[in-house]
């Protein structure tokens, strides 16, 4: 057990969560306030994004060099570590949405807290833990000032913001979690 004491203080999972919680809780604030009508999915994806952001830093280690010479298997702690996280991040905007406003649905907040722990695995092999909150971020930021999505590809850039069960949303976000999760397992984070 205290490897894993030891794993999380290393990958600065105490505060990524405070932050993950700070950030859900701000949001289920301002959905109480009026900040979204109903249905609209800015917030909730606000939240996840800014959750998935948060933990992108735990990532990376303090040392690469030690965690690529260290002698335990990396490959399926990498993908517990970023399915893990993806779970706590979807779980703390359904329990703040059950104390409050109801944001999304459950399908919804799975679908983007996959893609978007896919995105920032795929963000951390390309550019590394520190880094890896950024590609999330333009994406997001694209999909909150794109025109509406009326083609595939339009679907496809903007499948945060869709409605679950969207057959373009459902797929960009399950293709980023595995492309993303598959290549941060195997190759871990860039130096």
């Amino acid at each position: 057990m205290r490897w894993l004491t030891l794993y999380a203080r290393s990958r600065q999972i105490p505060a990524s969560l405070a932050a993950v919680v700070i950030s859900a809780v701000a949001v289920g604030a301002l959905a109480r306030d009026g900040g979204g009508g109903p249905g609209d999915p800015r917030l909730p994806v606000l939240v996840l994004a800014t959750g998935a952001m948060a933990v992108s830093i735990g990532l990376s280690g303090q040392d690469l060099a030690l965690d690529r010479t260290a002698a335990i298997r990396w490959v399926s702690r990498r993908a517990a570590h970023v399915l893990l996280c993806g779970a706590v991040v979807g779980t703390v905007l359904l329990t703040v949405q059950a104390m409050g406003e109801d944001m999304a649905t459950t399908a919804f907040v799975v679908r983007d807290s996959a893609g978007l722990m896919g995105l920032v695995a795929l963000g951390a092999v390309l550019s590394g833990g520190q880094y890896a909150w950024t590609l999330p971020f333009v994406w997001l930021s694209f999909s909150f000032f794109a025109p509406p999505p009326t083609s595939a590809p339009m679907q496809v850039a903007s499948w945060m913001l869709l409605p679950p069960g969207t057959a373009a949303g459902t797929w960009t976000a399950l293709v980023l979690a595995v492309v993303g999760t598959a290549a941060y397992a195997v190759a871990g984070p860039r130096r």
